[in-house]
């Protein structure tokens, strides 16, 4: 049976917001909780970016110690095959999305004049060719732009990219311009004709992403094939943002015309949802708003008369799902008094009893002092108060932090194998 899978973009596309970003320490930890969330791919980053590799390649490390157990680390690259090359060279990513713009509006005021629709393609499928020459497990090819593409030459586009080798389809709506009932129907008629797997890729500068998300999985299933909708933590991207992971989760389990489908990956582990939510919200110093469905501040709030009579005598007269369901606790305590934390200067009596408090015991061979160091740096990468995620991470896999917090060139870099 078709299901609909979660690809989660916040460390390439989210990160591409304006006046945001993460560390690459944060990027780990979000990609060890997605992981943890379920999530069946995380887009983890530029492969062919000299800043990325000592992130990408420690992150694949974590795979290959079973940290990060389920989830793939991918990387994109332009459609071109001297990114390719660059990202095999200095990473060990081996799961890629290759991206082509598609729509005339682009091939003409975006390329002008350098590319026309024939060498659009020609692009693409060479890029994809030295991708599997080189080595790569995965392929999915991404048409930036779908939505404003003439629908007989996305078709045409597709099929050249399922011809040579693509392992899925990504389609874009990249300026938010799709309508659920309309990208149902171009969907349907891709899957049709082509027959590859769906990535729906939303943006939200019309309010539908979620929606059209949903929409766009839901027409690659009707027609037999998986989805792998694109969604980043907290809806967090470009301009208007991206299609919130958790609010897509939510509407494939409990949505009327949804829920009763069994649509969504059962390895999506929802009691996650309150703990990923709060550390994005930490790391790009966003607030989470508080309506935003599942883990805003009103999202189990009642006020009126009538609502909170309702709910006191069934919650289910007023709420769709449980708050204990997405993890969330009753109340989330505020220290007072005395209050012992470590950073940038912190010091080992500190840092020993901020790990103890924590819980967290070292192994016999731990150097407590190198890992304050560790711990001292990570506070100097991140610019932030250390979160308890970082500092458990920090402690149970110091190399890995020295490694991604790493970024000048040829420092920690070493040739991929």
């Amino acid at each position: 049976m078709p299901r609909i899978y979660l690809l989660d973009v916040t460390n390439r596309d989210g990160v591409q917001t304006a006046r945001i970003g993460l560390a690459k320490l944060q990027k780990t930890i979000l990609n060890v909780l997605l992981d943890q969330f379920g999530v069946f791919q995380s887009e983890a980053g530029f492969p062919f970016t000299r800043h990325e590799v000592n992130y990408l390649n420690g992150n694949i490390e974590l795979v290959e110690r079973g940290v990060i157990k389920r989830m793939r680390v991918a990387g994109w690259c332009r459609a071109l095959v001297k990114d390719v090359e660059a990202a095999f060279k200095m990473t060990r990513v081996r799961h890629f999305n290759i991206s082509m713009s598609t729509s005339d509006q682009m091939i003409i005021n975006k390329f002008q004049g350098k590319l026309d629709r024939a060498s659009v393609i020609t692009e693409m499928t060479e890029a994809l060719d030295a991708a599997h020459d080189l080595g790569a497990e995965t392929v999915g090819v991404n048409a930036e732009d779908a939505s404003r593409t003439d629908l007989k030459y996305l078709i045409e586009f597709a099929l050249a990219a399922k011809e040579h080798g693509a392992d899925r389809f990504r389609y874009c709506d990249t300026l938010g311009y799709d309508s659920p009932p309309r990208i149902y129907e171009r969907v349907s008629a891709l899957a049709k004709q082509v027959g590859l797997p769906i990535e729906p890729h939303c943006h939200n500068d019309l309010g539908m992403v979620n929606a059209n998300s949903v929409m766009c999985a839901k027409a690659a299933v009707d027609n037999g094939l998986d989805a792998y909708i694109n969604a980043t933590t907290n809806g967090i991207g470009e301009r208007a943002g991206n299609a919130d992971l958790l609010s897509c989760c939510l509407a494939l389990k409990h949505a009327g015309g949804l829920a009763e489908h069994n649509l969504l990956d059962p390895a999506i582990d929802l009691t996650q949802a309150w703990r990923l939510a709060k550390y994005m919200e930490h790391a790009i110093g966003v607030p989470i708003p508080i309506n935003q469905p599942g883990v805003g501040g009103n999202a189990f709030a009642h006020e009126s008369g009538i609502h909170a009579d309702g709910a006191l005598k069934d919650r289910r007269n007023y709420e769709l799902y449980d708050s204990e369901e997405l993890g969330r606790p009753d109340f989330t305590p505020m220290p007072t008094g005395r209050i012992i934390t470590t950073g940038e200067y912190g010091g080992i009596k500190g840092f020993q009893k901020v790990i103890h408090d924590l819980g967290i015991e070292l192994n016999a061979g731990d150097d407590p002092h190198h890992l304050l160091e560790v711990i001292q740096y990570a506070a100097l990468h991140t610019q932030k108060p250390l979160h308890e995620e970082e500092i458990r991470f920090v402690c149970a896999h110091p190399d890995v932090a020295e490694q991604v917090m790493t970024v000048t060139p040829g420092a920690r870099e070493g040739v991929a194998a």
